[in-house]
């Protein structure tokens, strides 16, 4: 027996009908969500502080030199030049305050 377009596209809406109907509704969105939330639970820890990439061009050689610090750091070069901007800031508001 054939079925028309229109048929077999009813019998599929049905069947999608079907299981849409019998599949159960996550707790987020059924009752369990009027629930309070457990406050027992800790929170996530915060996140590390934020990394924000930043390029600039700088002298060969002075990279290079960036370089052998770096592979003795554990940051890496990020470490080092986090560190070198801090002294860097630290140094030019002393000088600042003077």
């Amino acid at each position: 027996m054939n079925m028309k377009k229109t048929d077999l596209e009813k019998h599929m809406a049905k069947k999608l009908d079907g299981r849409m109907k019998s599949a159960a509704v996550p707790q987020r969105f059924a009752q369990g969500s009027a629930l309070p939330k457990d406050k027992t639970v800790p929170k996530p820890p915060a996140p590390a502080d934020r990394l924000i990439a930043v390029s600039c061009r700088l002298p060969a050689d002075l990279v290079n030199r960036l370089r052998e610090l770096a592979v003795a750091r554990e940051g890496g070069m990020n470490a080092v030049l986090a560190e070198a901007s801090e002294q860097w800031l630290v140094s030019a508001s002393a000088r600042q305050s003077s």
